[in-house]
């Protein structure tokens, strides 16, 4: 059976993992949030181009009529 002093430190062991975790946690969610934002503005981006383009095509078809 575990001295009092023993179940002490196990605690604090346990609280301290505890913390650690969540602020790996927290900083994944950070990374991954960060990151699918950056992906959304290059994907934006790049749609608002080929959309530019697209409609140069279109009125260059048109002009040509």
């Amino acid at each position: 059976m575990p001295t009092a002093a023993e179940r002490d430190a196990r605690k604090a062991f346990r609280e301290t993992e505890a913390k650690v975790a969540i602020s790996e946690y927290e900083r994944a969610q950070k990374a991954f949030h960060a990151n699918r934002e950056r992906l959304r503005a290059e994907r934006l981006a790049r749609e608002a181009s080929s959309d530019r383009q697209a409609g140069g095509m279109q009125q260059a078809s048109r002009d040509r009529t």
